[in-house]
């Protein structure tokens, strides 16, 4: 489902059969202007979805409604900063207003979160990296954000990248078994990780011939242990680390040598940015 279509049903779910309120208070030829305004620092994401959302009601009513961005995905905005304009037809502005808000202060939350935390965590060996843990139907506006925040991001989804975990492999038999299929499923231009609990784990994952590991729930001690181990004897293995990666414990592995840390709290810990629209005329 294309995102026009995702927000066009956002939009059902909000209006249904109309809008009862704006139906009885406004009068549908009537235009206005309106403006969306940040009510605290915040970096931006999620206009283009905002605009796609006017642009849907409007359609929905026959009528039209121009947005034009101020601050654009990736920029910072302060309280009280303008970051959109809003003319056109009035009742298409407020009907559109909540779908419109909700995708935009979704996604400055986000934005906004990471480039927090990757502020105060600084220079790193890796790329800190989002993970598929996005709300469905979303994740691409969600991993987006992550983008417009300074991180990076992970797989997509489970199409486009091999990442072999415990129950994969509990359900093959053992990591080289489970290995050894995906290196005949995909082709040669395909990476294949594997998760590991243990230095056991991931000495028989390298073995099995995985381009990487990841390093599942271990501590900062045994993830320093692991990567040591690896880089004597694979050099090239790629390394990434995963569980419960906040802020303090990113700092606390910022030099430590892996490449990758992906982090789920990107985005399931950030809070919606504080933003509104005011009807001007």
């Amino acid at each position: 489902m294309d995102l026009r279509e995702r927000i066009r049903a956002a939009l059902h779910e909000d209006i249904g059969p109309g809008d009862l309120t704006t139906d009885a208070c406004i009068d549908a030829t009537k235009n206005g202007s309106a403006v969306i305004v940040a009510k605290e620092s915040v970096v931006i994401s999620g206009m283009s979805a905002a605009k796609i959302a006017f642009e849907t009601a409007a359609a929905r009513r026959g009528a039209f409604v121009a947005m034009t961005v101020k601050v654009e995905d990736g920029h910072v905005a302060h309280k009280g900063d303008v970051i959109a304009q809003l003319h056109g037809n009035l009742a298409t502005i407020l009907e559109g207003e909540r779908t419109a808000l909700n995708l935009l202060m979704r996604m400055t939350g986000i934005a906004t979160h990471v480039r927090r935390v990757l502020t105060e965590v600084g220079e790193t060996t890796f790329r800190a990296v989002d993970t598929r843990k996005t709300t469905p139907l979303w994740r691409d506006l969600e991993k987006a954000a992550v983008k417009h925040g300074g991180g990076d991001n992970h797989r997509f989804g489970l199409f486009d990248g091999v990442l072999i975990k415990d129950n994969h492999i509990a359900a093959v038999g053992g990591v080289a078994a489970a290995v050894e299929r995906a290196r005949v499923a995909v082709h040669h231009l395909v990476r294949i990780e594997v998760e590991v609990g243990s230095l056991a784990e991931l000495e028989e994952a390298l073995n099995a011939g995985a381009d990487g590991v990841l390093l599942d729930n271990m501590d900062d001690a045994h993830i320093a242990q692991a990567i040591a181990f690896a880089r004597e004897r694979w050099p090239n293995a790629f390394l990434e680390a995963s569980g419960n990666m906040d802020t303090a414990r990113l700092i606390s592995l910022a030099q430590v040598g892996l490449d990758v840390v992906s982090v789920g709290g990107f985005i399931h810990h950030a809070v919606w940015a504080d933003l509104s629209l005011k009807v001007l005329s």
